[in-house]
């Protein structure tokens, strides 16, 4: 679709500027590392990863909203077979998708080799907006195969997946932000999407604490496959968050980059 990339890089950085300055404002969390180390690196893997999604577009000229026009094309997935009002596939869309994304997680979480790659976005030892974007260059690319295999699938409506993705991307940003929110406001807001204090939990250093909370938007899945955990054992402040690399070598890209082939 026209100036689809630009729309959701406008929002993507829109979103982010606000995050960062808004965490600047209202910290949750001391830092344990140096901010400009670990934006270097988290913000360098982000460029690999877009440098990773061209490459597979030439392999693969048809990514996420290209695979659902080409669906559409085809008449393939669920919603190509139907003939629901517009505003009812795009919103089951919408939920089905962050369904998807959250199961995606939890594999991620629960096969060895999906973990190799995912404990590279475990390992850093703060979490603030730029953890959002902190992801392996291999995670991305299977990633994006798994999203076109259920677009295939869905069918859904090409503006559908643009409104997912823009949502996906603005509620990691808010996520993951080190950004004290009232208990009230979280409590209310963790009701519908996954808040910062919400997936902090996830990024615990305690195996029973990150293999929970992981809803990236709607928080029900959590509470609807019992992995969700409200608050951390040892409180917010008390808590360690990492893996077991509790050092400065989560801050350097080429360590982050050769992580999921250590032992």
């Amino acid at each position: 679709m026209a100036h689809e990339t630009l729309i959701r890089l406008g929002f993507f950085l829109g979103l982010f500027a606000l995050f960062a300055l808004a965490e600047a404002a209202l910290p949750r969390r001391r830092r344990v590392n140096g901010r400009w180390r670990r934006w270097a690196t988290n913000g360098t893997l982000t460029l690999l990863n877009s440098a990773t999604l061209r490459l597979l577009a030439l392999a693969l000229p048809l990514l996420s909203v290209g695979a659902a026009l080409d669906a559409a094309r085809l008449g393939w997935g669920l919603f190509n077979l139907t003939a629901w009002p517009n505003w009812i596939e795009v919103g089951l869309a919408i939920v089905i998708l962050d369904f998807a994304i959250w199961f995606q997680h939890l594999a991620s979480h629960r096969i060895p080799l999906l973990w190799r790659l995912h404990r590279v976005h475990h390992a850093d030892r703060d979490i603030d907006v730029s953890s959002a974007i902190r992801f392996h260059p291999f995670e991305i690319g299977l990633s994006m195969l798994y999203k076109i295999a259920v677009i295939y699938a869905l069918g859904p409506a090409a503006i559908a997946v643009i409104i997912f993705e823009v949502m996906l991307n603005g509620c990691a940003l808010f996520n993951h932000a080190n950004l004290a929110l009232s208990e009230p406001v979280d409590r209310w807001l963790r009701r519908v999407i996954v808040t910062p204090d919400m997936h902090r939990v996830h990024h615990s250093v305690r195996r029973t604490e990150h293999d929970s909370n992981y809803g990236f938007t709607l928080s029900i899945w959590d509470r609807l496959f019992r992995t969700y955990v409200a608050q951390p054992e040892g409180g917010h402040d008390g808590m360690t968050l990492g893996l077991t690399w509790q050092d400065d070598r989560p801050t350097r890209l080429g360590w982050s980059l050769w992580l999921p082939f250590r032992k």
